[in-house]
């Protein structure tokens, strides 16, 4: 979906060669071509641009004008594939009596290749460059920050994963992935205090072929977070790699591909923190289910659900607390419907209940719930006109952090 934080008009790619491409994922339309440039604009209106809280009665509003190019390129051989793309943003509030301008930038990298029948991998790398938490932060995972500041974040997320066919019917997949927080703020309190940090998550997946169409699954993660910043996070003066910790997942799960149209992932199992320097272990579950279902050409929904622990940007309250992190339950859906060969009408939702671990507020959550609405008439392949809705809530029971965030928005895109 095309929602209002991240214009994305990426797509292209082509075959060349006498030989059959080797193009995992891709449609005919995203091989038709090696390359594809596209450029956005909008005019929006944004009542809470700071995202104040609700108790606040300084809530500032403003209209504004964003502008989106983008470039992709996808390249298909016989037994590898990359792709990259790139998207800038920048978008001007009339409002804001200074820091007129914020600037994104997000650049994605793909990379697949088939050693043999048996032998796979593939390697993906994300970064990202925005004041919105939502580009920051992937979708479908715990959110850390929900409030948009002045302040910049750089977040880079790279993904490989290996597939080794051991016989017929089982297989072996290892994987690794490392996500980087840098916050550009500084200070006492501050998100680089509370949130620079690296994530590393190694895995191990084997997985059977019980049926057909069915997938059994076992699997162990282990994920250790590392705080990068020794500045205070709260009144005490303790550094932000007091937090440091690690986690042990076991699960059991299953693919199961009820017909061409509706399959389903699921993993169950259990999550062990521990803390280098805090006291008190964590047993929580673990899961993750994801569910998609294609119920005609150009429309489908995305259902997903997920539970694990996260950071979060609540250093403490007071000089003896120490918030540990925060045990998340998210719920997020996709759909996409096509009303009519030009029309397009799409809808994201997430919401995500998070308790707070440790410090004057264990027990204590946050309600954050996220909705976007986009419809899209396309003249053609090359342009369309585009209107869309965001609605962002944040309801926690720390004083002055809830908030409210209505944006609105027009537009127009072509596509070469």
């Amino acid at each position: 979906m095309k929602k209002f934080i991240a214009s994305a008009g990426l797509v292209a790619v082509g075959a060349t060669g006498l030989q059959a491409a080797y193009a995992p994922g891709l449609s005919p339309l995203e091989t038709s071509k090696p390359w594809s440039i596209s450029a956005t604009v909008r005019g929006f209106y944004d009542d809470n641009y700071a995202t104040a809280p609700s108790s606040f009665t300084g809530k500032k509003d403003s209209y504004g004008l964003e502008l989106s190019p983008s470039a992709a390129i996808n390249i298909p051989l016989e037994q590898t594939y990359l792709g990259a793309s790139y998207v800038y943003t920048m978008r001007y509030y009339e409002g804001r009596p200074n820091h007129k301008f914020d600037h994104s930038h997000e650049a994605n990298l793909k990379l697949d290749h088939e050693f043999s029948e048996r032998y796979k991998a593939n390697f993906n790398d994300s970064f990202a460059y925005s004041q919105e938490p939502e580009i920051i932060q992937p979708t479908g995972g715990g959110f850390s920050i929900f409030t948009r500041t002045d302040s910049s974040a750089l977040r880079n997320r790279p993904t490989i994963n290996l597939t080794a066919a051991i016989t017929e019917l089982l297989s072996l997949q290892p994987g690794y992935q490392n996500t980087w927080y840098d916050f550009q703020d500084s200070g006492p309190g501050s998100r680089s205090a509370l949130l620079d940090r690296v994530e590393h998550l190694l895995h191990l997946d084997a997985r059977y072929q019980i049926r057909e169409h069915l997938v059994g699954l076992a699997g162990y993660q282990f994920g250790m977070i590392d705080y990068t910043s020794n500045e205070a996070i709260n009144a005490a003066g303790d550094p932000g790699d007091i937090r440091d910790n690690q986690s042990h997942y076991v699960y059991v799960g299953a693919d199961y591909a009820l017909t061409t149209q509706l399959n389903a992932t699921a993993k169950v199992g259990v999550q062990y923190t521990t803390y280098d320097r805090l006291p008190g272990d964590e047993v929580a579950p673990y899961f993750d289910l994801v569910g998609n279902y294609t119920y005609l050409p150009g429309s489908y929904v995305q259902l997903g659900v997920r539970h694990t622990r996260n950071a979060t940007d609540i250093g403490g309250t007071s000089a003896t607390d120490i918030v540990k992190d925060q045990e998340t339950t998210s719920l997020y859906a996709s759909v996409n419907h096509r009303l009519t060969r030009e029309i397009t009408a799409s809808l994201l939702a997430q919401y995500q209940y998070g308790v707070f671990s440790g410090g004057s507020v264990d027990g204590l959550a946050d309600n954050f719930l996220m909705i976007g609405l986009n419809v899209e008439y396309r003249f053609n392949p090359n342009f369309a006109v585009e209107a869309g809705y965001n609605f962002d809530r944040l309801d926690s029971d720390l004083l002055d952090r809830s908030f409210t965030r209505n944006r609105i928005y027009v537009g127009a895109s072509a596509t070469y």
